[in-house]
């Protein structure tokens, strides 16, 4: 993604999200966000998106074999979770500090 400025998202590692859109598509399951890559507007989500990748015998694998691994989804698949549900976020300015909030709940996130 080439444009001149980052893009800023409400997803950071860490966060709780459920899955909205795709193969791994659970809204009552909250994951957890392993990396956020900003510049390709994907996330890593723990057990979603598996793939299996063949790896050749190596110095470190000497075996080599069948490896299953998470690959990124897009960052529009994925919704914030707030403890209690999926929600949308708002940024407010409180105590003199941008925090997150919860558009359907209200709390800080």
């Amino acid at each position: 993604m080439k444009t001149r400025f980052k893009p800023k998202y409400n997803v950071r590692k860490g966060d709780q999200v459920v899955v909205i859109a795709g193969d791994d598509k659970d809204p009552k399951k909250p994951r957890l966000v392993k990396q956020v890559l900003v510049d390709e507007a994907k996330v890593l989500v723990e057990g979603v998106n598996i793939i299996t990748k063949h790896t050749k015998p190596s110095a470190q694998n000497t075996k080599g074999g069948i490896i299953k691994k998470e690959a990124p989804i897009h960052i529009s698949n994925v919704m914030l979770w707030d403890g209690k549900q999926a929600t949308k976020v708002k940024r407010e300015h409180r105590d003199d500090k941008k925090v997150r909030v919860s558009k359907k709940s209200g709390g800080i996130i």
